[in-house]
């Protein structure tokens, strides 16, 4: 899809030529700024009670006389800022999804919309990333892609170069969430390790990024006992995975981004009941949105550098299949009690994070489907965010709400940390039931005590259930705009 700024013409938006003019109003009535003859249809349609001013309301008009564009498209948001003006936006691209449309002029009109930024313009092109995606790879009976190929946002020409920069970083991002979608959408019989690994080559070679992949002997030399501990019981081979992209000097301290990649977990001896368990293919929604990350940053080629991690193995029951009491000693020295052979994310994160300490980075962000804690926490909204650094934690904050991809800070008080003891172990790999997203990231917090890091539980955010069942691509967008924010 090719996304496009527009200076609004003198004649007005009568004047646009398009497949399709969709006009955002925001708002709670007509703007009196909007011209004939859009206003007085927006009028008459309000008056009717054909439409109505607010979050959510689509109308849309065929072939009305003084507009040029064939469909003219109403839809109401409740103010001009970009979260609204992508929901509204998104509601009119549903509207038109299915149709002839291929190119489509994008208009805000109320509040501030004499001065759209660059945060509408990378609003326009991931709604219309978003709006257009379809899995169709193991669907061959899949409804053919959109016909949507042009979006235009239009807007004054003293804009023009902000709305510019904005395009090409929504496009970024949506190109990023998009491979990230595609990886977690995949079956586990077709997402492995191993085709993580393939993902990984591939965006080393297109966009020159240095990429190394370890299997079984070279994690066995390294010590990740929690790791090849959770991998054990399947027969798919494991892949430890380094991305990196470097676009600053070669000295300095790179954001390293670590991913968890369960393919598939079944939660192992300690097994998963059967309902829903295919959703568990999402699981490594944290390896996918690093990926899509690196990606999105190597479009658009920032001055910093960026280390991309991902562990990634199934969880299985087995013969050889670790077992609930087993003991096993990290990469860092720790023993550990794996009291739930189900929690085992950590698993795999807490040998990725002692691994990350040898880039000397300037920080560590992991990112895990990691607790159903979490959803119960937060629901579906808000991404977990914990941090015992507040300045990392702000700047993440900002980032989520830059790239309307929304954290949310979570406690990592002390007193957690008590949860995880062991009569056997240095520590338990799981507290009790209550708090058990924190106890999570407190296990985590043990293996990046001399880090500046920050976990991300997305365990509500990366994928949807129900009727929409499918990947999210979160949190891709926060994660590049943490990384635009920390470039030089």
């Amino acid at each position: 899809m090719n996304f496009h700024t527009q200076t609004t013409p003198a004649a007005g938006l009568a004047a646009v030529a398009a497949d399709a003019l969709v006009v955002v109003v925001a708002g709670d009535a007509p703007p009196p700024t909007l011209e004939s003859p859009l206003r007085d249809l927006l009028a008459d349609a309000v008056a009717q009670g054909d439409f109505e001013c607010k979050p959510g309301r689509v109308l849309v008009l065929h072939r009305v006389a003084g507009v040029k564009a064939p469909r003219l498209v109403f839809a109401a948001a409740a103010d001009a800022a970009p979260k609204a003006f992508k929901s509204a936006l998104a509601a009119a691209l549903a509207a038109v999804k299915g149709t002839g449309v291929q190119r489509l002029a994008v208009a805000l009109q109320g509040g501030d919309a004499d001065r759209p930024d660059d945060r509408h313009a990378e609003a326009v092109a991931t709604a219309a990333a978003d709006a257009v995606y379809q899995y169709r790879h193991t669907k061959p009976s899949a409804p053919p892609p959109p016909a949507l190929r042009d979006v235009v946002l239009l807007g004054p020409k003293a804009q023009a170069a902000a709305l510019r920069r904005g395009l090409e970083r929504g496009q970024a991002i949506a190109e990023g969430v998009t491979l990230a979608r595609e990886c977690a959408n995949r079956p586990g019989n077709h997402c492995t390790p191993t085709f993580l690994a393939e993902q990984a080559r591939q965006l080393a070679t297109a966009h020159g990024l240095k990429v190394d992949v370890l299997d079984r002997k070279a994690v066995e030399k390294l010590g990740m006992g929690a790791f090849l501990a959770v991998a054990q019981g399947t027969h798919e081979p494991l892949r430890f995975i380094v991305l990196r992209y470097q676009g600053a000097d070669k000295g300095d301290a790179p954001v390293v981004l670590v991913g968890k990649g369960i393919t598939f977990d079944t939660g192992g001896i300690s097994i998963k009941p059967a309902a829903e368990m295919d959703e568990m293919k999402f699981d490594m929604g944290g390896a996918a949105s690093v990926l899509g990350t690196l990606l999105a940053v190597a479009r658009l080629g920032p001055r910093i550098n960026v280390v991309g991690i991902v562990p990634a193995c199934e969880n299985m029951p087995g013969g050889r299949a670790v077992k609930p009491g087993d003991v096993v000693t990290s990469m860092s020295g720790q023993t550990i009690e794996i009291l739930n052979t189900d929690a085992e994310g950590r698993l795999i994160l807490c040998d990725a994070l002692t691994y990350a300490a040898r880039f000397k980075p300037a920080s560590v962000v992991d990112i895990a489907t990691l607790t159903g804690a979490c959803v119960i926490a937060l629901g579906h909204q808000h991404s977990g965010l914990f941090s015992a650094d507040d300045a990392l934690a702000a700047d993440l904050l900002a980032a989520g709400e830059a790239a309307l991809d929304t954290a949310w800070r979570m406690p990592l008080d002390a007193e957690y940390d008590e949860a995880l003891k062991s009569n056997f172990a240095d520590m338990a790999n799981v507290g009790p039931r209550a708090g058990g997203a924190i106890t999570a990231a407190k296990f985590l917090q043990r293996f990046a005590k001399d880090l500046r890091w920050a976990h991300l539980d997305i365990a509500g955010t990366a994928w949807k259930s129900g009727a929409a069942k499918g990947a999210t691509g979160r949190p891709v967008p926060l994660l590049t705009h943490y990384v635009l924010s920390q470039a030089r």
